[in-house]
C-alpha cells in the first residue's frame, strides 16, 4: 500500500518549493524517461527506502493574493479525504494568520496525521519567531528554509514516521483493474454495463481503498477485481475543483492497481487532464489500456479512428505502445474487447523472459548496432537479464555503462517491444558494470 502526502497551506508559503525538494531529488536520479511532462502537482518521492506520492494542493488553487478562503478550504478537505499524512506549511515571516487558523480547524476535525512545517526560517531570529506557531495547538513544528533546503530531512523523517506499513491488508491476490479518468467520461456507465446493475455480484473486499467499489469479475476464464473510482461519495460542494478531485482519486486507484483502464471522451478528445492521469499511471509502472468512450456519438469516416489514435499517441509520446479501444457504454459496443485487452496487458506485464532467450535475441541486435563510441572508448554489452520485479525490468551488463546515452536506451526498448510482447506496459532498462 502506497502512502500519499498532501502539502496544504495558504498561497505563497512555499508549498511548491517543498514539493520540488521532495520530488526532484528522486526524479533526477531515477526518472530516466526523457520527454515525460513533469507534472507540477503530483510526484513520487523516496526517503530512507520508503516510497510515497506527494500532492501539492497549491498548484490547483486559482488566483493568488485575492484568493478566497473557501477555495483553500475545498482543497484541504479533499486532501484530508484522500491522503494518509498532511504536511501543513506556514510562513514564519507573516506569523499566524486567519487563513492558517481556518486550515487548523479543518485538520482538527479529521483523524489524519499532520506534520507542521514552518517555512522561511533562515536565521536564528526567525527561529525564535517560529515559537508563535505553538499557538496553533498542533504540537511540535519543524523549521525549514525551502529555498536552501535546510530542514528538509527533518521534515521527511517526521512524515515517514506516520506512514502506514507497506503491507497490504488485502488477502485477495486477483489482479486489480482500475477504471480511471476525468469526471463525466462514462466510467460508471462502463462498469454498470459490464457487471449489470441488477445482478447481485458486487463484493466488498475488506481493506480496500475507501470510496472505490471493488467487484470480483471473471471473463475469458480469467479472475480479476474491477475497481470503480467514479466517485461514489455524494459531493459536498458541486463547485469543487473536479480536476483536483479526480487526480487525487486517480492517484489512489492507480497505486493500488495492476492495470489502469483510462477512459476518455471521444467528443472531447485527449485533453490535458487525461494526459496528467496517463503520466501518473506510467510513472507508477502500471499496465495501461485507453478506452475512447461515446464513440457512437461521432460522425465517422474511414479515417476517424486512425486520426483519433494518432492524436492520442502524439500526446502520450514517447511511450506510445498502448492499446486503444473505441467503445460505447450506451450501446454496449466493444466493452468486452476493452476487458480482453486489459487482461492481455496484464499478461504482458507479468511475463518473464528466460535469460537464454533474451540473450539469444538481443545480443546479435546489439552486436549489429552497438552503442556509439565515446571519447574513443568502445562500449561492449555482453549479457542481459530480466529482474524479478512486478513490472518488466531489464539489466544490460557493459564495460562502460556510464557512457550509454538515452537514444541508445530507446533503441534497446524498441527492440524489446519489437521482439517480445509488451504492449501497454512501461519497461525499465538499466545498464550496469559487468
Amino acid at each position: 500500500m502506497s502512502n500519499i502526502v498532501a502539502i496544504v497551506g495558504r498561497p505563497n508559503v512555499g508549498k511548491s518549493t517543498i514539493f520540488n525538494r521532495f520530488t526532484e531529488s528522486r526524479q533526477a536520479i531515477t526518472d530516466e524517461v526523457s520527454g515525460v511532462t513533469r507534472d507540477r502537482h503530483y510526484g513520487k518521492a523516496e526517503w530512507n527506502g520508503r516510497e510515497f506520492s506527494v500532492i501539492d494542493t497549491g498548484g490547483y488553487v486559482k488566483g493568488s493574493t485575492d484568493i478566497f478562503e473557501s477555495e483553500i478550504r475545498k482543497q484541504v478537505e479533499l486532501a484530508i479525504d484522500e491522503a494518509n499524512v498532511i504536511l501543513f506549511i506556514v510562513d514564519v515571516k507573516s506569523g499566524v494568520t486567519d487563513l492558517d487558523l481556518a486550515v487548523v480547524k479543518l485538520l482538527r476535525k479529521s483523524n489524519k496525521k499532520v506534520v507542521l512545517g514552518v517555512n522561511k526560517v533562515d536565521n536564528s531570529t526567525l527561529l525564535e519567531d517560529a515559537v508563535e506557531f505553538y499557538n496553533l495547538g498542533l504540537g511540535d513544528f519543524i523549521p525549514v528554509a525551502s529555498i536552501s533546503g535546510s530542514g528538509t530531512g527533518e521534515l521527511l523523517d517526521a512524515l515517514v514516521k506516520h506512514f502506514d506499513d507497506d503491507i497490504s491488508t488485502e488477502v485477495d491476490i486477483a489482479p486489480k483493474f482500475a477504471v480511471i479518468g476525468r469526471p463525466n467520461v462514462g466510467k460508471s456507465s462502463i462498469i454498470n454495463k459490464l457487471i449489470g446493475k441488477e445482478q447481485n455480484i458486487v463484493t466488498d473486499i475488506a481493506g480496500t481503498t475507501r470510496d472505490s467499489l471493488n467487484t470480483k469479475y471473471t471473463q475469458f476464464g480469467f479472475d480479476f477485481v474491477l475497481v470503480d473510482t467514479a466517485g461514489l461519495r455524494k459531493k459536498k460542494n458541486v463547485h469543487e475543483d473536479l480536476e483536483f478531485y479526480s487526480v487525487m482519486r486517480s492517484v489512489r486507484a492507480i497505486e493500488h492497481s495492476d492495470v489502469c483502464i483510462l477512459v476518455i471522451d471521444a467528443e472531447r478528445g485527449f485533453e490535458s487532464q487525461d494526459q496528467r492521469i496517463f503520466h501518473i499511471a506510467d510513472r507508477n509502472k502500471k499496465g495501461i489500456v485507453i478506452l475512447v468512450n461515446k464513440w457512437d456519438l461521432l460522425d465517422k469516416s474511414t479515417e476517424t479512428a486512425k486520426k483519433a489514435e494518432e492524436q492520442i499517441k502524439s500526446k502520450i509520446a514517447p511511450f506510445t505502445d498502448i492499446p486503444i479501444v473505441f467503445v460505447s457504454a450506451l450501446e454496449k459496443q466493444r466493452l468486452l474487447k476493452g476487458l480482453e485487452t486489459a487482461i492481455f496487458v496484464h499478461k504482458n506485464r507479468t511475463q518473464k523472459i528466460a535469460t537464454s532467450v533474451l540473450n539469444e535475441v538481443m545480443l546479435p541486435l546489439i552486436e549489429h548496432n552497438p552503442p556509439p563510441a565515446t571519447k574513443g572508448k568502445y562500449i561492449q554489452i555482453k549479457y542481459c537479464t530480466q529482474l524479478p520485479t512486478d513490472t518488466p525490468t531489464f539489466v544490460f551488463f557493459a564495460n562502460l555503462p556510464q557512457y550509454i546515452k538515452e537514444p541508445y536506451k530507446r533503441y534497446i526498448e524498441n527492440q524489446l517491444r519489437q521482439h517480445f510482447t509488451f504492449s501497454g506496459v512501461p519497461i525499465q532498462i538499466y545498464f550496469r558494470k559487468k
